[in-house]
């Protein structure tokens, strides 16, 4: 499937790779699934999972086109120019804000599992999760596992010594754009670090079918301006409709899918009508204002992405993270 405009095709590849180096607030979540609150909790035990300070100054092997170990610092590695003179060069950076622990292998340690973004001066990203451990009071890089070209993940977690991700990726007959397959990928690793990938199975296609029912709390205006934690403004996907609250007023409107993988478009919004604060109104205006906006979704380190455009044409991505549903 061919994207439908050129500005389509840049609003995807922003979807996929403009957020992997920017944190934005934290957020609670069980230990096996993502961990935002893991920066700078100090490790109090030797079979602890490393920390994302720490793993932000590791060393990583396993890169495609690079040989030996890549060693981070604050997040980001920086090979030498393609040519003399020449601003591509080849880049890693720590997918921020996003770690999942848990023990993957049986041996009473805890593994952290996180995203590597792999670049070369183009507008894509070659993307790994990548496994590291405690050893000798060390960390150790177990594994890196490819996901390939501009390979988004929905999801990820370790669930009986099985390291699970939940991917958006190109299907059969996708554009690199417009990324339409949900996929689960799956592998079991040895105490060795041996890998073994288990079957690959396409779960569905990017639709809004795949949102239905979730509800989603606003953390960044745009890629690094996060939210504040208060009010808070959500985003819920009911019997075909949107809504929520805007920080004030309640909202509600209808989203309409476009011809592409996760093309999107909402509005008009209408809302409730109560008085708000001056600090409120304004937030609330901002947020009404960028969702009407919005021209695609997808998912970015386990967070719901709404691409938006700005008035003056330039491309911005509100960030969300999932709220946890009631027992």
């Amino acid at each position: 499937m061919r994207c439908t405009t050129k500005r389509s095709a840049l609003l995807g590849a922003l979807l996929v790779y403009s957020c992997l180096v920017l944190a934005c607030r934290p957020a609670a979540t069980p230990a096996s699934g993502p961990d935002r609150h893991a920066a700078s909790t100090p490790a109090a035990m030797p079979n602890a999972a490393p920390t994302l300070d720490e793993l932000g100054n590791a060393g990583f092997t396993g890169l495609r086109e690079i040989e030996g170990t890549v060693r981070l610092a604050d997040g980001r590695w920086e090979g030498a120019p393609y040519a003399p003179g020449a601003a591509s060069r080849p880049t890693v950076t720590l997918g921020r804000d996003f770690r999942v622990t848990g023990d993957l292998d049986g041996d009473g340690r805890e593994e952290a599992v996180v995203v590597l973004a792999q670049g070369s001066g183009g507008s894509g990203s070659y993307n790994y999760l990548a496994v590291v451990r405690r050893e000798g009071g060390a960390l150790r890089n177990v594994a890196t596992l490819a996901l390939g070209d501009r390979v988004a993940i929905r999801s990820a977690r370790i669930e009986a010594g099985t390291l699970h991700a939940d991917v958006l990726r190109a299907g059969p007959g996708d554009a690199m754009c417009c990324p339409g397959e949900l996929s689960d990928l799956a592998w079991r690793i040895a105490p060795d670090g041996t890998v073994q990938a288990l079957p690959e199975r396409a779960t569905r296609r990017l639709t809004l079918d795949v949102l239905a029912g979730s509800e989603w709390t606003l953390v960044a205006w745009d890629a690094g301006e996060p939210t504040p934690d208060d009010p808070a403004i959500t985003l819920a996907f009911r019997d075909g409709r949107v809504g929520g609250s805007a920080g004030c007023n309640r909202y509600f409107a209808s989203p309409q899918p476009g011809p592409s993988p996760g093309e999107l478009a909402i509005g008009p919004v209408g809302t409730t009508r109560m008085a708000c604060p001056d600090a409120l109104a304004g937030s609330e205006s901002r947020y009404l204002q960028q969702l009407q906006a919005v021209r695609r979704f997808g998912f970015l380190l386990g967070r719901l992405a709404l691409s938006y455009q700005h008035g003056d044409g330039a491309i911005g991505t509100m960030l969300f993270e999932e709220r946890a549903t009631p027992p």
